[in-house]
């Protein structure tokens, strides 16, 4: 255990046996016990993944497939019969990259405010989700969706140890950020999920026809197959004997073949968006977002109202009016802007709008909506202040000073406290709203968001219109790219 002042931290927590050897893509398995006292107070080892993102900090000795580990971080005075409640936090990285020990994550601020934090690591790229024909006759008929597994296991962990640490298991929370929250949407539709949370935040992400495609195991299974061949490996034990560094070559130098979630018949049974069409999701409470430039001057560059134009012309032929007056550009402004909607949608908004939309309409308890407006002071990776793609995640686990190079202002350390106090009050009662805060409506039939950034407001949603455009119209080329 780590004591520093108010907040406790139990450190490198195994939740599953190591998936190594003959556990190498298999579903995760219960923890080896230990003789004595346990050392609590390092890291466990990031899962298996290459150098993806710079801004990318580690605190753990470095990756391997023993890499199943939770962090569990409490108020010091939190006792077994403290019942707080508890946040699982689900990192973000495409499904490629990360770890509960990234700096922004540890020691945060949100223990503070009387609740339990987890942080945790899952199976990554090929090693969390690769889905071939051979391993899917090994398991009567499914394959894949490994990262997601160990996910499920890290929360029956949680269900079954989070007492002895003050937090509540009747009282859980998870949310995740990217590809955090693109797992945290799908865990909604898990069957083997339900019940071991009861709120959920998705910040920024969901598998709902998004960046992150997920196929049918039929589809992907012989792709996979392909892949796997294509090492040398003969054999599911032969793929197996592999060494670490080839698996990763091979994963990391294969053109178009990426590795994530798959609709595999019976841990995930169907898509995201058509189990809430159905309204058999998780029907728990919801926070859902993203942030206002999560993605922009890659189109929006050297725009001009004439390049819009012949943009909309290029791509949507003789819809080209239509789309024109859901993004407007009739001047050089209006289509800088427009474009950089336009690829925050395609990147991140879209998705995430769908799973807001599908919960407002099946859903049966509270949603609320929010935009991260507040654009971040510069630094080296973001010379240009802007909300970016995971922006907010300094603000909402306090730990503002990890980010490198930047300089915050009295209000930035504000506004990370009103929102630390938003999630934390949606993790103890399902409402966000308190004492002191803003008003956040729910995003019922007026559609109303709140606003997060230093002058924090509430309204309908100004994109509203083009998001039902781009939906309903199954309009814009959705980016394939890894999403963070």
């Amino acid at each position: 255990m780590i004591h520093n002042g108010s907040r406790k931290a139990f450190l490198g927590l195994p939740y599953a046996a190591p998936p190594t050897g003959g556990l190498r893509w298999k579903a995760p398995r219960p923890a080896l016990s230990w003789q004595g006292v346990r050392d609590a107070t390092k890291f466990g080892a990031r899962c298996e993944q290459w150098h993806v993102w710079d801004d990318y900090i580690f605190q753990d000795s470095g990756p391997s497939e023993d890499c199943l580990f939770v962090n569990v971080y409490a108020p010091v005075k939190a006792k077994p019969a403290s019942k707080l409640p508890v946040m699982v936090w689900i990192h973000g990285g495409g499904f490629i990259a990360g770890a509960g020990s990234e700096p922004r994550y540890s020691d945060s601020t949100l223990v503070d405010q009387g609740v339990v934090l987890v942080t945790l690591n899952y199976r990554l790229g090929v090693f969390g989700f690769l889905a071939t024909d051979d391993l899917a006759a090994e398991n009567s008929g499914h394959a894949g969706n490994y990262g997601l597994m160990d996910m499920v296991a890290a929360l029956e962990w949680v269900q079954a140890n989070i007492g002895a640490f003050g937090g509540d298991a009747n009282n859980v929370t998870i949310f995740g950020e990217s590809a955090g929250s693109f797992a945290v949407s799908t865990l909604t539709v898990v069957p083997s999920a339900r019940g071991l949370f009861h709120k959920v935040i998705g910040e920024s992400g969901a598998l709902f026809n998004g960046a992150i495609p997920m196929g049918s195991l039929a589809e992907r299974g012989k792709r996979d197959q392909a892949w796997a061949e294509s090492t040398g490996a003969r054999t599911l034990a032969e793929l197996r004997a592999l060494p670490v560094d080839k698996i990763l070559d091979a994963a990391k130098n294969s053109k178009g073949v990426g590795f994530s979630p798959v609709m595999d018949g019976q841990f995930l049974p169907q898509s995201a968006p058509d189990a809430y069409a159905a309204g058999q999701q998780a029907h728990v409470p919801a926070i859902i977002g993203w942030n206002r430039e999560e993605r922009t001057g890659t189109l929006s560059k050297d725009m001009t109202a004439e390049k819009w134009k012949a943009y909309a012309t290029e791509h949507y032929g003789v819809r080209a009016n239509e789309f024109l007056s859901a993004f407007p550009g009739d001047t050089d402004e209006q289509a800088i802007r427009s474009a950089d909607v336009l690829t925050t949608a395609q990147f991140i908004g879209l998705a995430t709008w769908r799973w807001a939309e599908a919960d407002a309409s099946t859903g049966k308890v509270p949603l609320y909506r929010y935009s991260f407006d507040e654009p971040s002071p510069p630094e080296r990776l973001h010379p240009v202040p802007k909300a970016f793609h995971s922006a907010e995640l300094e603000y909402v686990f306090g730990t503002l000073d990890v980010r490198q190079g930047a300089t915050w202002k009295p209000e930035d350390r504000v506004l990370s406290q009103q929102m630390i106090s938003y999630w934390t009050n949606f993790a103890k009662t399902g409402d966000p709203n308190g004492k002191g805060l803003p008003e956040w409506p729910r995003y019922d039939t007026e559609r109303a968001i709140i606003h997060l950034d230093k002058t924090i407001t509430a309204s309908p949603d100004a994109n509203r219109a083009k998001y039902q455009y781009l939906s309903t119209a199954e309009a814009g080329l959705l980016l394939r790219e890894p999403s963070r």
